[in-house]
C-alpha cells in the first residue's frame, strides 16, 4: 500500500518510521525547512525499542504525486485546517484516511471535509519529542496506534491495512471498538495532559502528593461526566481504571502538552478542553477542576504571544 504520513514530527516521524523501517511504501507529507532537515540527517529515531536512520520520500505541499492509500494525520489539531488543504491532491476515492489527533473534535471536520467512508477512526499512545537536532527521541515502553473501522465492522480494507502495519518494531492494532476507545483515550489523555502542564511536572511527583492525587481524580470524573452528556461510550469502570493506569506508568511520564510547553511552543487547549467546557456548558455540568487546567493553558497562550 500507498502510504502517506502527514507531518514528521515526534508521533508522524516514529510511527511513519517503523514502517519505513519494516520496508513499507511510505512518504511524507512535510513543511520545506523539515525536508531540508530531513534530507541532511535523515529520519533519525532514537528508542529504547530500537535506533534507526532512514531515508523516507518527502513531499512539499503542491507538489504532484498519486493519490495514496492510506494517509496518517499527525499534526497537531491547530493545523488541522491547513493539513486537509494540503493532502486533498493526495486523495483518491478509495484513500482512507487515519487520525491521530487526540480528542474528538477533529473527527466532525474530517467527515464533514472528506465524506464519512473515507474517515477511518485512530489514535495513539506514544511518550515522544523531536530533540534540538530534529531527532525523533521515543523514551518509554508504550508505542501503541489503535485503528479501525468507525462502524467496528471488520472490512476487507481493514484486513489489507492490518497487514500493512504488522510487523513493525511498534504496535499497531486493529480494533473493533473504535469508537469507544477514541473516547477512552480522551479521558486519559486529556486527565494526563491536564494536571501535568498545570503542574509542570512529570505525573510522578503528582500522584505522589495528597492534593496532587486529588486533582488528578476530580479531573478524570468531571471528564467521564461530561462525555456522559454527549451519550459517549464509555466503559462501565473506565474512571478507576484509567486511576489505576495513571498509577501505573512510568512516575517520569510526560504528556506532550506539557512537553510543548517546556519548548514555549503553542498547546490544544480549545481542542482539548475548550470542546469539553463547551459541552458541560450546554448541558449544565459542574467542572471546576477542568476549568482551572483551561485557565492554565489560556493563561500561558496569551503570556507567550507577548514574547
Amino acid at each position: 500500500m500507498k502510504i502517506l504520513v502527514v507531518g514528521a514530527g515526534a508521533v508522524g516521524g516514529y510511527f511513519g518510521g517503523r514502517l519505513l523501517e519494516k520496508g513499507e511504501d511510505v512518504t511524507f507529507l512535510v513543511r520545506e525547512g523539515r525536508k531540508q532537515q530531513l534530507e541532511k540527517t535523515g529520519l533519525v529515531i532514537k528508542s529504547m525499542h530500537g535506533d534507526v536512520v532512514l531515508s523516507p520520500k518527502l513531499l512539499v505541499s503542491g507538489e504532484a504525486s498519486e493519490p495514496f492509500d492510506v494517509i496518517l494525520l499527525s499534526m497537531k489539531a491547530y493545523h488541522l485546517d491547513a493539513a486537509l488543504k494540503d493532502v486533498n491532491p493526495y486523495i483518491g476515492p478509495k484513500t482512507v484516511v487515519v487520525p491521530l489527533l487526540n480528542g474528538m473534535a477533529h473527527m466532525k471536520k474530517l467527515t464533514e471535509v472528506l465524506g464519512e467512508q473515507q474517515v477511518l477512526g485512530g489514535l495513539c499512545f506514544v511518550e515522544a519529542t523531536l530533540d534540538a537536532d530534529g531527532a525523533v527521541v521515543q523514551t518509554s515502553a508504550i508505542h501503541d496506534l489503535v485503528f479501525g473501522e468507525r462502524s467496528g465492522e471488520k472490512s476487507d480494507r481493514m484486513t489489507r491495512i492490518a497487514d500493512a502495519f504488522s510487523g513493525t518494531k511498534a504496535n499497531f492494532e486493529l480494533s473493533e471498538n473504535m469508537d469507544q476507545a477514541m473516547w477512552h483515550k480522551y479521558l486519559f489523555i486529556a486527565t494526563l495532559a491536564g494536571v501535568t502542564s498545570l503542574f509542570r511536572s512529570p505525573i510522578g511527583p503528582i500522584r505522589e502528593d495528597a492534593l496532587g492525587a486529588v486533582t488528578i481524580r476530580q479531573t478524570l470524573e468531571e471528564v467521564a461526566a461530561i462525555m456522559k452528556t454527549v451519550d459517549a461510550p464509555l466503559g462501565e469502570g473506565i474512571v478507576d481504571g484509567n486511576w489505576d493506569k495513571l498509577h501505573s506508568i512510568a512516575g517520569s511520564m510526560k504528556s506532550s502538552m506539557q512537553r510543548d510547553m517546556e519548548k514555549g511552543l503553542s498547546v490544544e487547549a480549545e481542542h482539548f478542553y475548550g470542546y469539553l467546557l463547551e459541552v458541560a456548558l450546554e448541558n449544565g455540568v459542574g467542572a471546576p477542576t477542568l476549568e482551572k487546567i483551561y485557565a492554565n493553558l489560556r493563561i500561558y497562550e496569551a503570556q507567550r504571544s507577548l514574547i
